[in-house]
Parts: C-alpha cells; structure tokens; sequence
C-alpha cells in the first residue's frame, strides 16, 4: 500500500520547464482553439491556487491539494482541487447567462436568467462536502485508468444559491419523473460542439434535498470561473462528478440519465466484488452515489519531527456521504490499538467534520499516526485499500502521516 503525501517535485520541475519553453505539456495548441492556459500558462496564477497544490494534467485542468493545506475549516478557494472533463468555457458574461429545465418529465420547459434565479427564490448558503470519486485512485494495484489522485481531492466551501427543488417545482414535475441531468457549457477536448465532456445527474431524491444547490457564490463571492462560474450545481455527499459546472439546462428525466460519463466504467463500480485486475460487464457495474465514511490527518504535516516526552496535536477532518461520523480514532502502532478523537458536529447535514487529539507517544522513534472514522451507521474506514474496480474508485482507507520522534 503506497501514499503519496509530499509534493512531487519532479512533476513541478518538468512543468516550469516546459513553460519556460513556451510549450505546454499535453499538447494544448489544437486547430482553432487558444485556451486560456495558452495566455497565462501558470496554473497557480491563473487560478489562484497555494503554491504547494500539485497539477496531474493540464488538457483538461486536473490539480490536487496536499492534505496539509486543507487544514482551515472552510477551504478557501487558494486550496480547493479542480476536476476538469473539457476546456473551460470562454467569454461567460453572467448577465446574459440562462439556465432551461427541460425533459421529458418536465411540465413545461422554463429558463430563467441569473437574475431571476437570484431574486424569484430564496437564497441559502450551506458548507458541503464534495470529493471526485477518484480520489485516491493512485493507490490501486493493478493501476487504474485516470488521474493519479493522493488524497487532495476533496474539499468543504461554503456555497450560496437557490435550491434546485424549488426551480424544478416552480417549472412543474410530472408523476413519472425519475431522474435529473445537467448540460453546461465548458467544451469537449475535442472542440466537437456535438460532444459533451460530461452531463451526469442523479435521481429525484438528491435532486430535491435541502442542500442540493444551484450555486452562484462560493465562500460568499462569486465563483471563479474553474470552479464553475457563473451558476454550478452542488451536491454535496456525492461523487463530485453530479456537481456539475458552468449549468445551462438540467432535464428532468423519465428515466436514468443517460449523458456522457453515465454509462461504461465512468462512475461506475462492480455491484458485487470483482478480483483485481477482472474485467466486469456492463450490466454488473452501478453508479456511485453516496460517498464512503473517510477522514483526512490536515496538522501536522506527514513528516513531522518532535521531541521525546512531548505529546503532538493532531487535527483534520472527516465525513461519511449522506451520513455522519459518528466516531473518529487515531492509531500509533499500525492499527493494533485504536484511542478516541474528539469529532465535532457538522455545521450543517453534508459538511466535513472536525476532530483533534492529543497524541503521546512511548519512546522514541518512528511512527504513524493513522485515522479512522466511522459512521452512524456503525461502518468504519478499511486500514487497508478496499476492494478493487475497474476505474479506482472509493478508496476510503485510512490516511496516515509519518512522525518522528528524537
């Protein structure tokens, strides 16, 4: 079982390199096309990202942060990971932007503008947890496909908007209804105007929570355009694929939604478990919905050095999908013995919560200090990766951190 915690230096290396060639990694210069990487060509700059947050892939724009730099509470936008399927779409201007519902199971097709939606419903501002479903991906053996993701991809902001029930309710929802799809604007890597990067969804039930959002704040400004600007959606609990960006439409289905990344292997895990490596058919593969119990050790950073006889804080967070965290526990010697963390209350239903202990540990040496949270429904992270599937997805195990006592 392998993490990966500390920056990867060589990667960062490379890719200030190739920008001080003036070439971009990953071929950005299609026919046609000038992204806006091409204009500003640093990541951390042109998306005001920390310093230390660690690019996978720049066609589309995939970047991770480092478990240390999501220690705040609320993360900040400087610290939040970015998940990309296409191009980021160019020259958005808010005041001409609309949002139709449509569908099959729709009453009547509807489309407002921004300002309608801000001003035709009641605003709500919720903390909520999203996590790409291939988080931890880098840990699976055999490999699986796509972005090599550590443990960064996951963050909690705080997000302002209108409830996505009460636009469907205002446009009308038939009996039949069953499922919800979202379209937005950002461009296929192919620039196939035809062609979707990504339109997944979810089924009625998410789709008319409390907390699912159409959102057009994130931490109380607007959003910034990587992370969706103008109008997102935000389903905290699930995959962070059904939150999708730069929204347009969403239809309201008589059927599962059908879109681009709903079918094959896209979001998709074995309903019963497979051996690593065995290929699965399609008819045996269901959608992710609501993520595993996980936790996260934000402080100290993996690699901390203490003196013999102190004891050493430790804090972070941890959450469990739809549910809560129920219990959270730190081990020092491989999971042998477990002792109890203090775990707070979510701010609100589908927020991270916080924990922290006091750690001593008996001599010195070297140790790991490993978390695990369990949920209210009594189930606890794995110590070691779960069950293998095709894309790597839901790696729940629990995180640790190195420590070194003089």
């Amino acid at each position: 079982m392998k993490r990966r915690d500390f920056i990867n230096k060589a990667t960062l290396s490379s890719f200030a390199t190739l920008i001080g060639a003036d070439i971009i990694f990953g071929s950005n210069l299609l026919e046609g096309y000038t992204p806006v990487a091409i204009q500003n060509p640093d990541p951390f700059k042109l998306f005001n990202k920390h310093k230390d947050m660690i690019v996978l892939n720049d066609k589309p724009w995939n970047i991770e942060a480092q478990a240390h730099l999501l220690d705040d509470k609320i993360t900040p936008n400087s610290c939040m990971f970015i998940r990309n399927n296409g191009l980021v779409p160019e020259g958005i201007d808010a005041k001409k932007w609309t949002l139709t519902i449509d569908g099959e199971s729709v009453k009547k097709n509807k489309t407002y503008t921004l300002a309608e939606l801000k001003s035709k419903f009641k605003q709500y501002t919720y903390q909520l947890t999203i996590e790409c479903g291939g988080n931890g991906r880098s840990e699976f053996n055999p490999t699986a496909k796509g972005n090599q993701w550590t443990v960064g991809a996951v963050h909690c902001a705080s997000w302002t908007g209108v409830r996505l029930r009460d636009v469907l309710n205002d446009a009308g929802i038939k009996k039949n209804a069953v499922y919800i799809g979202f379209h937005g604007v950002d461009v296929h890597l192919s620039q196939d105007p035809t062609k979707e990067p990504i339109s997944r969804g979810c089924p009625m039930q998410k789709a008319l929570q409390d907390e699912t959002l159409l959102a057009f704040k994130m931490n109380g400004e607007d959003i910034p355009l990587i992370h969706g600007y103008p109008l997102r959606l935000v389903a905290g609990g699930w995959p962070a694929s059904v939150s999708g960006k730069w929204v347009n439409r969403i239809s309201i289905r008589d059927k599962v939604h059908d879109g681009t990344k709903m079918t094959g292997d896209a979001y998709r895990i074995p309903c019963n478990p497979v051996a690593p490596g065995e290929k699965v058919k399609d008819k045996d593969m269901c959608i992710i919905e609501s993520m595993p119990v996980k936790s996260l050790i934000t402080y100290p950073k993996s690699g901390a050095i203490i003196k013999e006889g102190r004891s050493l804080n430790i804090r972070g967070h941890a959450w469990a999908g739809e549910l809560e965290v129920a219990k959270m526990e730190y081990s020092i010697d491989f999971g042998s013995t477990w002792k109890s963390c203090t775990i707070e209350k979510p701010s609100n239903r589908l927020a991270w919560q916080h924990f922290n202990a006091s750690v001593s540990f008996p001599k010195k040496g070297y140790y790991e200090i490993w978390a695990k949270a369990t949920d209210t429904n009594e189930k606890a992270q794995p110590m070691l990766l779960p069950g293998w599937n095709p894309k790597g997805y839901l790696n729940n195990a629990c995180h640790r951190i190195a420590v070194k006592v003089n």
